[in-house]
């Protein structure tokens, strides 16, 4: 026996229904974990990035940037930083970075770099196979609305990678004067233990 064709629409509308229901409070979770990783890089002084928010969150920087409550918090953090400094930012002192960690931090930086150009690659290739598709079906003032939204992620990802170059840059030269540093000691340390005497 048949079922009627109503009934198997009406599945059809339920199951639709209940993925869509699924997919908005999976995305209500990815903002809430996003906006909650914006809160804590400020509270703890760490430097807000989109790349670094996508990492805390367990999102991707797809959904940061295409998120406007998420991105517009991301915006506002980086603001504020900017404008206020990192507060509470740990600064360690020198004797008490060793190499290791700063290879480490050097390590970390250079991959952000990466996936910051993977990143800005992939925004302008999406903007060279799609535009022409979007002019077909967009009026004029939306075209330009797009256009100026692509344009400031672009910026912000140029800025971000700017950070980031300048991150390893620094990294670098403590890295050398850590490096210097310890093997000063060790000459020093050399020099007292030839200059104790012999039992």
């Amino acid at each position: 026996m048949k079922r009627p064709a109503t009934a198997g629409a009406n599945d059809r509308s339920a199951r639709v229904e209940r993925l869509r229901a699924s997919r908005a409070k999976d995305s209500d979770a990815k903002t809430r974990r996003a906006l909650d990783a914006v809160d804590g890089l400020l509270r703890s002084g760490r430097r807000i990035t989109v790349t670094q928010v996508a990492r805390e969150a367990a999102v991707s920087t797809w959904f940061v940037y295409n998120q406007p409550q998420v991105h517009r918090a991301v915006q506002d953090g980086i603001t504020t930083q900017r404008e206020q400094g990192r507060r509470n930012s740990p600064v360690p002192e020198a004797q008490q970075v060793s190499p290791a960690g700063l290879r480490t931090d050097l390590a970390l930086a250079r991959e952000e770099i990466k996936d910051l150009k993977k990143e800005r690659d992939r925004l302008r290739n999406r903007v060279r196979l799609s535009l022409g598709t979007e002019l077909d079906g967009v009026n004029h003032s939306e075209l330009i609305e797009r256009v100026q939204q692509l344009e400031q992620r672009n910026t912000d990802l140029d800025k971000e990678l700017s950070v980031a170059r300048d991150r390893v840059t620094a990294l670098e030269e403590r890295l050398r004067e850590t490096e210097d540093d310890l093997t000063a000691a060790r000459a020093g340390l050399r020099r007292a233990m030839r200059a104790v005497p012999s039992p």
